[in-house]
């Protein structure tokens, strides 16, 4: 049973799939590890520490690759690598597939498992394999940093001899982890901070880490949350109520930081250009995502951008800002999700392809896509 990591096809992506320590737990689990050279450089991991660690560092991806059982990987393979795996073998990456249906069919193409790691249910037992949860929170942290780097102000109140510098209003946009993250972030660096979100639930969330809800709280905002805990679309009266509070808002705010996402949707765009516009000098919006078309009207992905007297910060990948803290707990993910497909006294390959979190997170098998979300009539 070979277990391989291969350095990421994207170089922009600083995170590595397997750290030192999920290199020991999967060898003990009687796996063979092989790793790229270089594949955690970015995430201060050296090719001598997966060595001692047990794994064998091999200089190319083809050599990695070859004969390989198991592929670990943050973001889905690219097609031009894909004649290099072994036919059959468990790819385990965040696919991101929404849009890129294309890569999926590639990927069924070349024979390949596909897991998509951004579906693991939530479940209990699936907390641990929760990448969603583990990146968003890191993004959440970085994010504030990023706006205090950017803000040239004091983010505490801070009271001198020549008098007191009022903290800084932080209002955050969408409380999930990202957002509670950012809370906590703020909040230990000094900031009042505010939070809006179109879950019920996320009011006494965002009170619990000492920010004040913001929100229009009616019949319908009492029944925006999915059974699975995600936000749900609102209807255009509603939008349009909540925009008129958030645009009265964030005119006192001194940094924005905007969460918002919805599974398989496009962003949903929360800032406006006028909101921007009635912002006061200095100010600084976060937009956390850019990737998805972004929140904020006029974000420039990877970019940071003056909008009059107002920088939009649209970095991308912002976990991998922290590639070290990121991989750590990637590589666990990935490893609590592994030992659930292998047979611990046989030291092999046992999938149970009826268990939910297989049948969740399952792309592409036996040469089709079999993922409903992305299956075609008759394919699976």
């Amino acid at each position: 049973m070979k277990i391989a990591v291969p350095a990421e096809a994207d170089k922009l992506e600083t995170r590595v799939a397997a750290t030192p320590e999920t290199v020991r737990k999967l060898i003990a689990l009687g796996a063979e590890c092989v790793v790229q050279a270089g594949a955690g450089a970015n995430s201060r991991i050296p090719d001598d520490e997966y060595e001692a660690a047990g794994a064998k560092v091999l200089k190319t991806a083809t050599a990695v690759l070859r004969d390989a059982d198991i592929v670990l990987l943050v973001g889905r393979p690219a097609e031009a690598d894909l004649d290099g795996y072994k036919e059959g073998a468990l790819v385990i990456a965040t696919m991101d597939p929404y849009g890129h249906e294309e890569a999926v069919k590639a990927m069924a193409g070349a024979g390949i498992a596909a897991f998509a790691m951004d579906f693991m249910p939530r479940i209990t037992r699936a907390q641990a394999m929760d990448v969603l949860s583990s990146q968003a929170n890191l993004a959440g942290y970085q994010a504030v940093i990023d706006a205090a780097e950017e803000f040239d102000r004091a983010l505490p109140m801070m009271m001198t001899a020549a008098g007191t510098v009022p903290a800084a209003r932080v209002f955050i946009m969408g409380a999930g982890v990202a957002g509670l993250q950012a809370i906590a972030t703020a909040r230990r660096l000094g900031a009042a901070v505010t939070a809006t979100d179109v879950r019920p639930a996320a009011k006494e969330q965002v009170e619990s880490l000492g920010g004040k809800f913001v929100a229009v709280e009616d019949d319908e905002f009492k029944q925006a949350e999915t059974a699975t805990g995600y936000a749900k679309p609102m209807s255009a009266e509603y939008q349009a109520k909540q925009a008129e509070l958030v645009a009265e808002h964030i005119k006192k705010q001194d940094i924005v930081i905007t969460t918002a996402l919805i599974p398989g949707r496009p962003a949903p765009r929360l800032v406006s250009n006028e909101m921007i516009a009635s912002m006061r000098p200095g100010s600084v919006i976060v937009d956390l995502a850019v990737e998805r078309g972004g929140n904020v009207e006029g974000a420039e992905p990877g970019e940071v951008i003056k909008v009059g007297d107002v920088k939009i910060v649209g970095h991308l990948n912002v976990p991998g800002r922290i590639a070290a803290s990121a991989s750590a707990l990637y590589a666990r993910n990935l490893y609590s999700f592994v030992e659930t497909l292998i047979d611990k006294e046989k030291k092999e390959i046992a999938v149970n392809w009826d268990d939910e979190l297989v049948t969740s997170t399952n792309l592409t098998r036996n040469g089709v896509v079999v993922h409903p979300a992305f299956a075609e009539k008759g394919d699976a």
